[in-house]
């Protein structure tokens, strides 16, 4: 008697896991290149390091994955008496998925994100520096991993043409 109910939840638990199992997208995808430097760059290492580790990558593929990035600073003050001044970074994206076989866009992408750091005064203070840089790796990463979710989970029009 044990022995049939443990096959019995085992069937269960296979056709449960049968069930939520399913192929999202069958699609994989390349990458073009990103202009902006060292931000392109960074991102298109993002992007890759994403899509390989989705098994989403294929250089080969019809499906072109490219875009811009740019990276903005500005002066934030918070509060009244000017203590504690920060510097405000925000990173935009502009991504489009292209079919190349078919020359038309299947998906468009625009995000961005902000953060701020409070910035020490004088030029000799290392800290701003990495944090700016920090702040723009984390900025990146996170839109890029708002992409692949978008990329995955969201149906993205064909280029049928009529």
């Amino acid at each position: 008697m044990f022995k049939i109910k443990l096959l019995i939840l085992l069937l269960n638990s296979i056709l449960l896991f049968s069930c939520t199992q399913q192929n999202i997208t069958s699609h994989k995808y390349t990458l073009d290149y990103f202009g902006g430097e060292q931000n392109g760059l960074l991102l298109r290492n993002y992007l890759e390091s994403k899509l390989k580790g989705y098994k989403l990558y294929d250089a080969e593929s019809a499906f072109l994955i490219k875009g811009t990035i740019n990276n903005s600073t500005s002066l934030y003050i918070t509060n009244i008496d000017n203590t504690s001044d920060r510097n405000l970074i925000t990173t935009s994206v502009n991504l489009q998925v292209v079919n190349t076989e078919k020359n038309c866009v299947i998906l468009s992408f625009q995000d961005n994100i902000s953060q701020f750091y409070i910035f020490s005064s004088g030029d000799k203070f290392i800290s701003n520096n990495q944090a700016s840089k920090k702040i723009i790796e984390n900025n990146t990463d996170s839109l890029t991993q708002n992409f692949i979710d978008t990329l995955i989970f969201n149906q993205h029009g064909n280029c049928d043409k009529k």
